[in-house]
């Protein structure tokens, strides 16, 4: 961490002051760029997508659970693999809490995994997690999406992700995607991946508020999954 200087009170209040105008200017274009995502077109989903839940195969409409929106957290597991993303687990760890207050102003939250259920629930029960978690084995859904891809877009080393502008390669990735439903018509209004979940994070901002901020020499390396923080080494960037 750089050595900072130490001033007077009110040269302290000076310099607030001054960095509170950018931030300022930081929330009136959060603002604009919000205001732009909601007038973003929309894509009639027209395919008949169907998830695994504990209650049984439900569409995609019946995830909304009576409400006209639905944000999907695609967690990134993978068939074959005994990995938890650090990453989405962070994300994870996040959602019961809020979710108890975005419920009540019509929105829902499901996260999708490209796994059987039976993985998914292992994993759910492990970490303590209460928000849906619905299955997508078996259809295209993770595909249409953008955060999984064939053996063949893998081995090509860049499968498009983040709408071509990461080159990360594997078979599942993370992201989220936002649905509207209007009466039976659902609609795709936004999607967003890799650093674009960031703003989901509220332990990041308060890290952001300190001196040594998110202290971390790659993306995320400090993170591990909550029951794990004692017993892990130093690990690589997460998910970029």
């Amino acid at each position: 961490m750089q050595v900072h200087k130490t001033v007077s009170r009110e040269e302290w209040l000076a310099a607030r002051k001054a960095h509170l105008a950018r931030e300022k200017e930081l929330t009136r274009l959060h603002d604009e760029v919000a205001a732009e995502r909601r007038a973003l077109p929309w894509v009639k989903v027209e395919k008949d997508y169907r998830f695994d839940t504990p209650s049984g195969q439900v569409s995609l409409a019946d995830l909304f659970e009576g409400r006209n929106q639905l944000v999907v957290y695609h967690f990134m597991l993978t068939q074959g693999s005994d990995h938890i993303c650090e990453g989405c687990a962070f994300v994870s760890d996040h959602v019961d809490a809020a979710r108890t207050h975005f419920e009540h102003n019509d929105l829902s939250f499901v996260a999708v995994s490209r796994v059987p259920l039976s993985r998914i629930e292992a994993v759910r029960k492990r970490m303590g997690w209460k928000f849906r978690w619905a299955s997508s084995a078996g259809s295209s859904f993770n595909f249409d999406y953008g955060v999984s891809f064939t053996k063949e877009q893998v081995a090509s080393g860049n499968v498009g992700y983040n709408f071509g502008t990461t080159s990360l390669a594997h078979d599942d990735l993370h992201g989220l995607s936002v649905f509207y439903r209007n009466g039976d018509e659902v609609f795709h209004t936004y999607s967003t991946y890799a650093r674009g979940v960031d703003v989901l994070l509220g332990a990041h901002n308060y890290l952001d508020l300190t001196p040594k901020g998110r202290n971390e020499k790659g993306t995320m390396d400090w993170v591990r999954l909550h029951d794990e923080y004692e017993d892990r080494p130093a690990a690589d960037a997460c998910c970029a």
